[in-house]
């Protein structure tokens, strides 16, 4: 009988993508999945330090583990990755004592099925916890081992780690400095997700848009985007997060001129306000922002802009804040993620600045903002009633069996009502309803493309 494994994430896009690597790395070594940990003989916690709740729900979760081997007797081996194991280390092992059996690093997936394998073989016996954080500057990996989590999307990692040292960010330092992978190993990734029948491919980065092929110095991001809009059976191509200072016109001429490119950017900005992006280290102003934001507009003038804002930074006044608010009524993000500030080791604001904003004043701003953005985004979907938009059907539907759901190019979510068999198709969608979140409407006329065939894809 097969080993089975179980992988839990917690973070972004790149900690998904993780994960479908780790999950195929263990299924090479004859391992098989399993959702239920106390069936699981490796259970795979991978990690995000970017907010504090992230950290604290490793810690939480490997209390339950404690409480799962001590009440019924089961006992996997579990590690620890991501980037909470890459920056506390061996200090996970002293806050959570007794659970972990190895912790590995964002730079060492590859040695996961390795490290388990002899902590298998130690089990049982007093040990030392296995741990590999070591730095690794290769950012190959082999094709077609990833275990896709989705039928439809596929990610495709093409810079690990950041050099831009923003003040709150912790990912230098747990990611490591910006390595870019070959455009060839790229372009092999993205045709081998398109034949097994991904439709859309997402390019992940710290900064996709600083993108320069180490095996072509002719390739910048917008050469990059040129070349995966040429491989066949890619329908869409959507990217995150690029940088509002590597924001260029031939970037945005580049976004125009390949229809398989969503309209969606998203611009993180962090604050509304130019005295604390310079202590946030963003290296742009407020009016630099929006004046970018015109020039994207009349470049792309049907994109949907969407952000990343922190409230309570260090310093941050009321006023600061109210810029924040201003900033984003005069954007009109069609979405939002914001966060309230907390202080992230080793970061430069951690080591500099006083963290003097209230938990109350982070509060009362955070709903604040988060209660005008979701006015912008109800105006905004409302106006597509009565449009017709094309649809990416990508899932059931969250909330009804009935329903499917999908997104448009801008990156709105579309939910309406259909078979199964539409998940894969590009569909017309006339929108008769909408919400602050998603908008909802009836399919016209017949599939747009290919179906999606799980056969074919192995699924």
């Amino acid at each position: 009988m097969a080993r089975k494994y179980l992988i839990e994430t917690f973070g972004c896009q790149m900690n998904v993508h993780d994960s479908e690597r780790m999950a195929g790395l263990l299924e090479q070594a004859g391992f098989e999945a399993t959702e239920d940990a106390a069936a699981a003989d490796v259970v795979v916690i991978n990690t995000c330090s970017v907010r504090e709740r992230a950290e604290e729900k490793l810690f939480t979760r490997l209390g339950e583990l404690r409480q799962l081997a001590s009440a019924h007797g089961h006992d996997p081996i579990v590690a620890v990755a991501g980037c909470v194991a890459q920056q506390e280390g061996e200090a996970i092992l002293k806050r959570a004592p007794g659970v972990t059996d190895v912790i590995v690093g964002t730079q060492a997936i590859r040695r996961l099925p390795m490290l388990v394998e002899q902590a298998s073989a130690r089990k049982g016996r007093r040990f030392t916890p296995l741990i590999d954080l070591d730095p690794f500057d290769d950012v190959t990996f082999p094709l077609g081992v990833t275990r896709r989590a989705d039928a439809v999307k596929a990610y495709v990692t093409i810079i690990e780690g950041c050099n831009e040292f923003c003040s709150f960010c912790v990912v230098p330092y747990t990611r490591g400095h910006e390595r870019m992978r070959p455009k060839a190993d790229i372009l092999a990734e993205v045709a081998e997700a398109a034949a097994t029948g991904h439709r859309e491919v997402q390019l992940l980065g710290q900064i996709v848009n600083h993108y320069a092929a180490p095996d072509d110095p002719t390739c910048d991001f917008s050469g990059l985007l040129e070349a995966v809009h040429e491989v066949p059976g890619v329908d869409r191509i959507r990217f995150a997060s690029p940088h509002p200072r590597h924001v260029t016109p031939r970037f945005l001429q580049t976004m125009a001129a390949l229809p398989k490119v969503c309209r969606h950017l998203h611009l993180p900005v962090q604050s509304g306000s130019t005295r604390i992006l310079d202590a946030m280290r963003r290296r742009y102003t407020r009016e630099s922002y929006l004046a970018l934001v015109d020039e994207i507009r009349a470049s792309l003038p049907d994109v949907s802009l969407s952000t990343d804002m922190i409230v309570g930074f260090p310093g941050e006044t009321v006023g600061d804040f109210e810029e924040t608010l201003s900033l984003t009524a005069a954007v009109g993000y069609h979405s939002m993620f914001s966060f309230k500030y907390s202080a992230r080791p080793n970061t430069l604001a951690e080591k500099r600045l006083a963290d003097d904003v209230t938990e109350d004043e982070k509060t009362r701003r955070i709903v604040a903002l988060q209660s005008l953005q979701r006015e912008i985004q109800t105006g905004l979907n409302a106006r597509l009633v009565g449009q017709t938009v094309d649809v990416l059907i990508d899932a059931a539907s969250r909330r009804r069996e009935t329903e499917l759901s999908g997104r448009t190019s801008g990156n709105v979510v579309v939910n309406l009502p259909g078979p199964g068999e539409w998940v894969g198709h590009l569909r017309a969608i006339r929108v008769e309803r909408a919400g602050p979140h998603s908008v909802w409407g009836q399919a016209l006329g017949g599939v747009t493309g290919h179906r999606f065939d799980s056969a074919a894809a192995g699924a």
